[in-house]
């Protein structure tokens, strides 16, 4: 009777013995499952993070900064006195990253034609009356450059935006809306006028520029 109450007694420690091994695998592989999936999404956040900083400094890098002051140079458009080009110099804001710009137009002494350039970066024009959301500029690049349309570290270009059309040494309306000139006299640019310049090259923030014109027209004006 002895031998078998402990025999019973012995098969009930194996057995409680089996259940506590079942419960401490289940415990361990269900915290390396944990630790796996904490372990996972560290790594995929410390990616994303990574990717975050990459993107952000490439876009610094890309950013166009103005440096000096915009310029207007005034002429007659049919029979009223107004602005008929802006002039501004850009900079890149941090070097490593050039900016293209290759412009849609170029200007001769005489006249202003399309350059047949596939040009990225977009300058649109825009007041109280009307925008023109691809305006017809030209670039030329001053001081230190080498010979490209691409803006790098330490390189100057001077943007000119055309709001008339110029052929044969004289200013002219647009013909319609397919041409990125200001078409009607009244929507001429006037004393004390505001317009804004936004600047959207192929990587990097948008360039805002608002100016406002002085209370007389002089042939070139410095609008700060």
């Amino acid at each position: 009777m002895l031998k078998r109450f402990m025999k019973m007694h012995r098969g009930e420690k194996g057995i409680t013995g089996l259940e506590t091994a079942i419960i401490l695998i289940a415990f361990v592989v269900v915290a390396s499952v944990f630790a796996y999936t904490v372990l996972s999404a560290g790594i995929f956040s410390s990616q994303k993070g990574k990717e975050a900083i990459y993107s952000g400094l490439d876009e610094a890098m890309a950013t166009l900064e103005p440096r000096g002051s915009m310029t207007a140079d005034s002429a007659t458009v049919v029979a009223t006195e107004t602005a008929v080009k802006l002039s501004f110099t850009l900079t890149t804001a941090l070097s490593g990253q050039a900016v293209d710009l290759s412009p849609p137009y170029t200007a001769s002494a005489t006249d202003l034609t399309a350059s047949g350039l596939d040009n990225v970066c977009l300058v649109s024009y825009i007041d109280e009356n009307m925008i023109i959301p691809d305006a017809a500029w030209t670039v030329v690049f001053v001081g230190k450059n080498n010979g490209d349309y691409l803006l790098e570290a330490e390189e100057k270009a001077v943007v000119t935006v055309w709001l008339a059309n110029y052929t044969t040494s004289a200013y002219a309306l647009g013909t319609d809306d397919t041409d990125p000139f200001i078409d009607a006299e009244a929507d001429l640019l006037d004393i004390y006028d505001t317009f804004t310049i936004e600047v959207r090259a192929d990587k990097g923030a948008v360039l805002v520029l608002e100016r406002t014109l002085p209370g007389r027209f002089d042939p070139v004006m410095d609008l700060n």
